[in-house]
């Protein structure tokens, strides 16, 4: 059972399984910050276009996509100097090159690519369908969307580090008129007799409820073991409540939208593997009039942090200014980013 847990600790960002916690790369954490490759890109966790709208129950959406209401609330940590150059070179084809200096972590450089499909199964015109990332360390990712029919999505991920493969998963998403159900297989590997499988299944319950639960089954040489996690969402007109729970540990999260500027969202998490839990609140304040969003928040481990995103009018551009302080720690992180394109 501990190698199980050491293994899903491992692909934690790759897999993305909601029974982790959401918050694990805190301020002046020694993990590297997750490039925004790691995570679903957002049209993958939305319901699909053919959601039903005639009183019969919608279509749950994907399991990675419980929390993220809540997650959105919460600002992403930024630290020393960050700039990001993003380029649409043809209407299937965009770029971005990103510099980051940093004190605290080594500095790097990453370029980012995507080509996009516009076939009539794609819930938006741009969805990516192939995704590819290297930095200046040789680190690649590599990441294939494939919509095989309107119902059936597949996805295919490899990441190396440097030289070395970390990573190689499938999965593959079937989305029913009120359930949604995926399999991932990760890093199989003949020769050590090793692979990790993970099973979702969701269920709409009524309009505003949804089931299912989590299944991570590993299997190796040494020894094999599996996680159950169960998994509940209710939805408000404003609001949404979602909890995991299962021997791993237990996630729940809230998000409250209280008009068109504020939203808010409060989460707790306990890990069962680290011994260690996390009650954390943030907040979201839209600007329209400034062209400016800032996030906050604070968490039972004395940390607080904002992020505020300006944009600069008339100019494709957009500052972003952050900072972080660990009053436990006594340390404080401060980092200033432009995003142009």
């Amino acid at each position: 059972m501990n190698l199980i847990r050491k293994h899903c600790a491992h692909m934690g960002s790759v897999l993305a399984l909601s029974s982790n916690p959401g918050h694990q790369n805190w301020p002046f954490s020694k993990d590297h910050l997750p490039s925004r490759w790691d995570a679903h890109p957002a049209h993958w966790d939305r319901p699909p276009r053919w959601e039903r709208r005639d009183g019969r129950l919608p279509n749950p959406g994907s399991f990675h996509s419980l929390h993220r209401s809540c997650k959105d609330v919460f600002p992403h940590q930024i630290e020393g100097v960050k700039m990001i150059i993003n380029k649409t070179l043809s209407s299937f084809f965009k770029v971005s090159h990103t510099l980051h200096l940093s004190a605290v972590s080594p500095s790097y450089y990453r370029f980012h690519v995507e080509h996009l499909q516009s076939d009539d199964y794609s819930k938006d015109k741009d969805a990516p369908a192939l995704i590819g990332e290297m930095d200046s360390s040789g680190s690649l990712n590599a990441h294939a969307l494939l919509h095989l029919t309107e119902r059936v999505r597949a996805r295919t991920v490899f990441q190396t580090q440097q030289s070395q493969f970390v990573t190689w998963q499938f999965e593959t998403e079937y989305r029913g008129s009120d359930f949604t159900a995926a399999v991932t297989v990760a890093n199989p590997d003949i020769l050590r007799e090793s692979v990790i499988l993970v099973a979702h299944f969701l269920q709409s319950v009524s309009s505003g409820l949804v089931l299912g639960g989590e299944l991570v089954y590993h299997r190796g040489r040494a020894e094999e073991g599996g996680i159950l996690t169960l998994a509940g969402q209710y939805s408000g007109p404003n609001w949404v409540a979602t909890l995991n729970a299962g021997k791993g540990g237990a996630h729940a999260s809230y998000y409250h939208r209280a008009n068109k500027q504020i939203q808010v969202g409060v989460e707790f998490e306990a890990s069962t593997r680290t011994q260690e839990t996390t009650a954390s609140f943030g907040y979201q304040m839209d600007l329209p009039e400034a062209n400016m969003v800032f996030r906050g928040m604070i968490n039972s481990r004395c940390i607080i942090g904002g992020v505020l995103e300006k944009r600069l009018t008339p100019l494709p551009a957009t500052l972003i200014m952050g900072a972080f302080v660990n009053h436990k720690g006594d340390k404080l992180q401060v980092g200033l980013g432009v995003n142009v394109g």
